[in-house]
């Protein structure tokens, strides 16, 4: 952080720089010197859309959601792919779903290949009940990238809750895991999906396994508990 502080005093421009600082103070939970850091960053730089979609998302971590909106809806409206697809996920994270569905529906009309748009897209559907659209997102985005393991616990997951589909809906968990080992999350839904098939032995070990990634996680701890998710 001092070497970016001083890269910074030593060119002004150095922008990059920046985001690096604010990326780092914003960990250390200084959410005001992190803003401050990226309003620095002039709407001329090439890293001005990274900058406001990142200030953004600060303002939600700090619960003001609708700063954050305006912030991204000026960042969107240079015509900018990322910052409007962080428009759209900022929407979902404060659960604006419908307003966050219609920036995802917008996007994939204009990039129907982009299979991380179907997966956001279905998410958002998923949480407003619209379960047989919402998988259809997010296999259209498995026909389009097959190995997001995101994705595959994603789907999965939502099949083993719904108690459909398990032994397809396993060998979906089960790849996700593969592909991403120390993905605490994906490893806990191996374990749910386990129990709820009855395979207690299985299903113990691997949400054993996921608090010992992250111990840290109080939901995990929890979900060791048969009864935790009911």
């Amino acid at each position: 952080l001092i070497a970016l502080t001083l890269a910074q005093m030593l060119d002004p421009t150095l922008d990059a720089a920046r985001i690096a600082a604010a990326t780092q103070q914003a960990r250390l939970g200084h959410a005001d010197r992190a803003i401050e850091t990226l309003q620095a960053i002039p709407a001329a730089s090439a890293y001005a859309s990274s900058a406001r979609v990142m200030e953004a998302w600060t303002l939600v971590d700090e619960g003001r959601g609708d700063d954050a909106v305006t912030l991204a809806q000026q960042a969107a409206a240079s015509g900018d792919v990322r910052a409007t697809r962080a428009l759209g996920d900022i929407y979902r994270q404060l659960g604006r779903y419908d307003a966050a569905e219609g920036v995802y529906s917008t996007l994939i009309t204009a990039h129907p290949d982009d299979w991380r748009l179907y997966f956001a897209r279905g998410a958002v559907l998923m949480r407003t009940d619209r379960v047989a659209d919402g998988e259809a997102d997010l296999q259209r985005a498995l026909a389009l990238s097959p190995d997001q393991p995101d994705v595959l616990n994603y789907l999965g997951y939502a099949w083993i809750d719904q108690g459909v589909r398990l032994q397809e809906a396993l060998g979906m968990i089960q790849r996700a895991v593969a592909l991403r080992p120390d993905s605490a999350a994906i490893v806990d839904s191996l374990g749910w999906a386990y129990y709820r098939m009855g395979d207690y032995p299985r299903a113990l070990d691997a949400l054993e396994r996921a608090v010992q990634i992250d111990p840290g996680d109080a939901t995990l701890n929890i979900s060791t508990a048969p009864s935790a998710r009911h």
